[in-house]
């Protein structure tokens, strides 16, 4: 505990401080991958998250823990995709912008696409939205339309410390299953961005499913249910139906102390697989042609000196449009 300073002074989306690749001129990018080609997208959303927390809150996470990441390792952190897609029982909540899965997919396509293009090849998409069967999706396509070596991982960021998020009973910190603008997530976003939170507004909810409990997982799938939270439409109402006000659970709940030991957990594993990556691929340095694609060598070797080399080409050159 004490590791990391929680909650952080502020964010760095409007900063030039040498954090966002937004933020930066081309010459700077050029000097950050001669020292460190890692990139952090932080993937959110745009959701009602009831009457204590901003729409943005998803996206404010992520984007708050990539910082933290960034100026503890060198890396670099993309401006966060805002808007995102959502499962059929968020459709209609005022506040929800629900991007199609094509879009969002497409979208995510692209990115990897000018990052690569860039010279930023490993990617890490730091997603903090319920959207994570979504993401691999587009992964995969981007690697099967280019076949380019590239390190493209998918972060969800309750993922990585489940056992955190569960509630005391079952060795966790909190009183109640983390599900969506609850305790949990409510208690999250005091951690790392307090100021986007009025808690004089929390409210608490009762959240309800049509099965008994044991089939269907909540969010993060932190108990490994045979029902993936996101594997069923019909199993339980929609929010509008059961939750209008927004918070499903008790956000009434939410402390700050609470999930300081989570958070310190996910930036120490965080940190470390950023190091992992960067020690077994320093910058410059790929996954061998041979082992990871069966496009031409010669071809992969012109796309990978950049459009700006001599005999060097763009991404675009294998495939467009992204």
């Amino acid at each position: 505990m004490g590791k990391w300073e929680l909650p952080p002074k502020g964010g760095h989306m409007d900063l030039a401080d040498g954090v966002y690749f937004q933020n930066m001129s081309i010459k700077e990018l050029g000097e950050r991958l001669r020292a460190n080609d890692l990139i952090i997208i932080p993937l959110g959303s745009t959701e009602n998250h009831g009457p204590p927390a901003c729409v943005g809150e998803d996206t404010f996470i992520v984007t708050r823990l990539a910082e933290l990441v960034a100026q503890k390792t060198g890396c670099t952190v993309a401006q966060p995709l805002w808007y995102g897609s959502h499962p059929y029982h968020h459709v209609g909540m005022p506040g929800t912008i629900v991007v199609p899965e094509e879009i969002f997919t497409g979208m995510l396509r692209a990115m990897m696409a000018g990052f690569w293009n860039t010279g930023f090849r490993k990617m890490i998409f730091l997603n903090g939205h319920g959207q994570e069967y979504v993401i691999p999706v587009a992964i995969h396509q981007f690697a099967k339309t280019y076949q380019v070596p590239a390190i493209l991982i998918n972060l969800n960021w309750y993922h990585a410390i489940p056992k955190l998020l569960k509630t005391k009973e079952e060795g966790g910190l909190f009183e109640t299953p983390f599900i969506h603008a609850d305790e949990v997530e409510t208690s999250v976003c005091l951690n790392l961005s307090p100021e986007m939170i009025h808690m004089e507004d929390a409210v608490d909810t009762e959240p309800r499913g049509y099965l008994p409990e044991g089939h269907i997982d909540k969010a993060g799938n932190l108990w490994q249910r045979p029902i993936k939270w996101y594997g069923h439409v019909g199993a339980g109402p929609i929010e509008l139906a059961s939750t209008p006000e927004g918070s499903v659970g008790k956000s009434t709940l939410a402390r700050a102390e609470k999930a300081e030991p989570a958070m310190e957990a996910l930036l120490d594993y965080m940190v470390k697989l950023h190091d992992d990556i960067m020690e077994k691929f320093p910058p410059g340095k790929l996954p061998p042609i041979e082992e990871v694609t069966q496009r031409p060598k010669e071809e992969l070797e012109a796309v990978i000196k950049g459009p700006l080399a001599k005999g060097g080409r763009s991404i675009y050159s294998l495939h467009y449009p992204p």
